[in-house]
């Protein structure tokens, strides 16, 4: 029993040894491929290229920005920060120094989107982004703000964000049913609304048959148009069908026509 003791003893020291020499062994080969990254600032791209490559990494540049300190074309920043522990082969990315602010920022509040983006060009400027924004009553496309604005000074980037004006889309509603209700409370609950009655026709009255006629007294295959009121038609005139018909959809302030009796 002693001796069984012993050597499960012994196994579990060997397979602790052997966890501990591989957890050892992986650090080391993961230390090995991690490389510290370099300082590329106040370097050209091509030297920041070559400095990056001789310690296994890349470098890109990706943005340029506007510094009275930082000659133009030399790297500004970058990202990873100097002295970041990363793996060989990672990419760092260069932002580089265009010099101190020239170009004037433009006043491109009040013209449209397509001509405020003509002359931010014109000054090689870029377009950063455009959003729209719901205005009611304003001008579908027209510029309302600008970031940074006309003639600002400390730019950080070469970089114009627009806030163009959108028009609201107006409402839509499923119409309602009018029909067998008067024609004044139709009215005064679309008016209400917002909506407007359009044209009000009175209904043909319909024939008798004439007695003994036999022909008079069979369907009529076609309808006979509506009859145009010459004077409105009464407020307590009944509504026999309505254009749009019940169920369709309908833009607010739309006209309701109406054929009444």
């Amino acid at each position: 029993m002693r001796n069984l003791l012993r050597y499960f003893l012994m196994a579990l020291l060997l397979l602790v040894v052997a966890l501990v020499s591989a957890l050892t062994t992986m650090r080391l080969a993961i230390q090995v491929r991690e490389v510290k990254v370099p300082d590329l600032r106040n370097k050209t791209p091509a030297e920041a290229k070559r400095v990056a490559e001789a310690d296994g990494l890349a470098a890109q540049v990706e943005s340029n920005y506007y510094s009275a300190t930082v000659p133009e074309g030399r790297v500004l920043s970058q990202t990873p920060v100097p002295g970041t522990p990363v793996r060989r082969g990672w990419q760092v990315g260069l932002a580089l120094s265009l010099g101190p602010q020239r170009v004037t920022i433009p006043q491109v509040v009040g013209k449209s989107d397509r001509a405020a983006a003509i002359s931010i060009a014109e000054r090689g400027l870029q377009l950063s982004s455009t959003d729209n924004l719901q205005i009611a009553g304003g001008e579908n496309g027209q510029v309302i703000a600008q970031d940074p604005p006309a003639n600002a000074t400390d730019v950080s980037a070469p970089k114009i964000s627009l806030l163009v004006a959108q028009s609201a889309s107006p409402q839509a509603f499923v119409m309602p049913s009018f029909i067998g209700q008067p024609l004044g409370s139709v009215t005064s609950i679309l008016q209400s609304a917002g909506f407007v009655v359009g044209k009000v026709t009175i209904a043909p009255p319909v024939s008798s048959p004439t007695p003994g006629n036999p022909t008079s007294a069979a369907p009529q295959l076609v309808p006979p148009a509506p009859i145009v009121a010459t004077q409105a038609p009464s407020p307590a005139s009944i509504v026999v069908s309505q254009e749009p018909a019940p169920g369709q959809k309908v833009l607010a302030g739309a006209a309701i026509n109406f054929v009444v009796k």
